[in-house]
């Protein structure tokens, strides 16, 4: 496949490796090593990624400051461990949302975008796409397409997307949830207090004072069982932590394999991991030791909602069953930040990965990455997103009618949705093995 000139200018951080192995030959020809990058991805496999997923399905919607949020953080550790990534740590903190004031439109604000409160947020909180007036959902009657009422609706609530939206919002009622089971596993509300969240490295051989942070949130919200959002990215970090620790592959630098925690109440996981962490970079430890607890940062790569792309809502409000035609895998970067021109070297890296390793579905590079646990690292290091839709316009346009919802559940999804998430992780799995330096001895 071809790989663009922007990628070569960044070659100084991509290193493809090498096997020990070789292919046969004929007779008199050079024999040729096999890509490990291309044996790697070779291993993803649509019903490992499948059970993964509904491994996570047995803890509802794993929302943050429940039993069954800290029993899916154990489950997800102890999976981590029987992959081989046995060095698992876990960052603690404290998270103690503010007081919820008065009316609804009081904790929009206060949330400012950070989904401080748990119940009904979604309605309020204008940072979460949520619906703020009544030109922002779809009417009883459908405006004409071309009409002014149907431009005028396409550019409610700031999106430059012309066309058919619907209302988005976050279901807080358990007894929206039909599945009596379900709901009773979901009853139990949030309380503020100790947090924790799991992460696990694949030390790097020949640079391990470096490495690449590949993450997801594996809390979620809407009382249903968070499938897309986002056992799919979480269930994708965790299949590519169990390929990386296959005997025989090796790195030269470190792989971080991180499972945020409170994204949906504001990033706070994430947050809590930057504030404890970024300045012990590089840090040897103890000296002289070889051992680096945080290797420098060399790239962030966030995985959210990998499932759903069935393109915007139809004038009558309904979906398309399937995937569009058109579906393919956002990688998305942030053009005002810090870091815009490194991180948007990194999505065209993705992007060459993707052109080379998927293999039912293309990804295109966006330079709007928003609201996920990305964002507390893009004025620090080169970060990007792997996401469905673009978060901040056709999800928020209300292209998704499982996001936050009690829909949200592993039979909602069709194995074209699933392989979508598994081409993500073919996306990732190959870029990373060729900026890690992935090999092979075998």
């Amino acid at each position: 496949m071809k790989h663009t000139l922007l990628i070569f200018a960044f070659v100084g951080v991509l290193a493809t490796g090498t096997s020990v192995s070789t292919q046969s030959a004929p007779s008199g020809q050079a024999a040729v090593a096999p890509d490990p990058a291309g044996v790697l991805v070779g291993q993803l496999a649509l019903d490992k990624y499948k059970a993964t997923l509904k491994g996570l399905a047995q803890f509802g919607d794993r929302q943050q400051g429940t039993k069954r949020n800290r029993d899916a953080l154990d489950w997800i550790e102890a999976q981590l461990k029987s992959y081989g990534c046995t060095n698992t740590e876990r960052i603690t903190y404290t998270y103690a949302p503010a007081p919820r004031g008065g009316g609804g439109a009081g904790r929009g604000a206060a949330a400012a975008g950070r989904g401080a409160a748990t119940a009904g947020r979604g309605a309020a909180a204008a940072g979460r796409g949520a619906a703020a007036g009544a030109g922002r959902g779809a009417a009883d009657t459908p405006p004409v397409p071309g009409s002014p009422e149907w431009v005028r609706r396409g550019q409610a609530g700031g999106s430059t997307y012309y066309g058919y939206r619907r209302r988005t919002g976050v279901n807080s009622s358990v007894e929206a949830q039909p599945n009596e089971a379900l709901r009773e596993l979901n009853s139990e509300p949030s309380t503020p207090g100790e947090r924790q969240e799991v992460f696990c490295t694949k030390i790097g051989v020949t640079r391990p004072q470096e490495m690449y942070i590949i993450g997801a949130h594996m809390d979620g919200i809407g009382k249903g069982e968070a499938m897309n959002d986002d056992g799919s990215g979480t269930a994708l970090v965790m299949e590519l932590a169990r390929i990386f620790h296959s005997p025989g592959v090796t790195t030269d630098v470190s792989i971080r394999f991180a499972l945020w925690n409170n994204e949906e109440s504001g990033l706070n996981g994430a947050r809590a991991y930057v504030e404890q962490r970024e300045k012990l970079q590089g840090i040897e430890s103890p000296a002289g030791s070889g051992k680096y607890p945080e290797p420098t940062w060399l790239g962030m790569i966030q995985h959210d909602m990998m499932l759903w792309d069935h393109g915007m809502p139809r004038a009558d409000g309904t979906f398309n069953p399937d995937q569009r035609l058109e579906a393919d895998v956002n990688i998305e970067f942030q053009s005002n930040s810090k870091f815009v021109d490194e991180s948007m070297k990194l999505a065209f890296i993705f992007k060459a990965a993707a052109d080379d390793y998927t293999t039912h579905y293309p990804a295109t590079v966006g330079p709007h990455m928003t609201n996920t646990d990305s964002g507390p690292f893009q004025d620090l290091v080169a970060a990007i997103s792997l996401r469905e839709n673009e978060r901040g316009m056709q999800t928020g346009a209300g292209w998704n009618p499982h996001w936050h919802q009690p829909t949200d559940l592993f039979e909602t999804f069709s194995d074209q949705d699933f392989l979508l998430g598994l081409n993500a992780a073919q996306t990732t799995l190959g870029a990373v093995a060729r900026l890690a330096g992935a090999k092979i001895n075998r």
